[in-house]
């Protein structure tokens, strides 16, 4: 799990309404992120369910996203974060969990766009903010988000509400949103730049920066 993610997963848990119980999918603690990927501490004194289409670190029960072995109406909160590019069927991931969510139910999910291929153990897609869109379309209300560059970002956040959220309670978040994705954008932008610094060939820079000073 990246950093940026568990920011993003933090917010919502300080702003938004967090139902019980929570399960988190996609919950398997991959090597080298035994202790990186826990998302418990954002949840303390709440009932939170890790579950995986595998056994392992961080995973209380073995599920299939395809189809939850689940009862309707039973869930408070679904988080699926950095996991629906290893989903087979990702619009199918998604009815199940508005299936089992309860009436005031949230899933809040995230996925990569601009984003090397990774297996764990497949890697099957890549998701622009319109996709996050259309896969909350079962939902009351949603919002979809980005972090890195608007035309090809390399993250897509997204939030369903089964029930519609109050005004207050959405602008708390979406404040504490904007300082996240402005902070993430400016370390894509100044990243882009060292690159462009670094493979460029100086006489290329030079003749660049004179067309801008014009």
């Amino acid at each position: 799990m990246r950093k940026l993610i568990k920011q993003f997963v933090q917010i919502c848990s300080e702003t938004l309404p967090i139902q019980e119980t929570i399960y988190e999918f996609g919950s398997l603690r991959v090597l080298g992120q035994e202790k990186i990927a826990d998302l418990r501490p954002f949840f303390k004194n709440k009932k939170f369910i890790g579950a995986d289409m595998r056994p392992g670190v961080g995973v209380d029960i073995v599920l299939n996203l395809h189809k939850i072995d689940l009862p309707s109406s039973s869930v408070g909160t679904v988080i699926i974060v950095d996991t629906l590019e290893h989903v087979e069927y990702p619009r199918k991931a998604v009815e199940e969990a508005y299936r089992i969510l309860k009436p005031n139910g949230l899933l809040i999910i995230s996925s990569v766009m601009n984003f090397q291929i990774h297996d764990h153990p497949y890697d099957y897609w890549r998701f622009t903010p319109e996709a996050f869109k259309s896969l909350l379309k079962p939902f009351a209300s949603s919002f979809v988000g980005f972090a890195g560059d608007k035309t090809f970002p390399h993250t897509v956040v997204g939030i369903g509400f089964k029930n519609k959220i109050s005004d207050d309670l959405m602008n708390q978040f979406l404040s504490k949103f904007k300082t996240w994705q402005n902070r993430e954008s400016s370390i894509f932008r100044s990243s882009w730049k060292e690159l462009i610094r670094m493979y460029t060939p100086p006489i290329i820079l030079r003749v660049y920066r004179k067309i801008l000073n014009k």
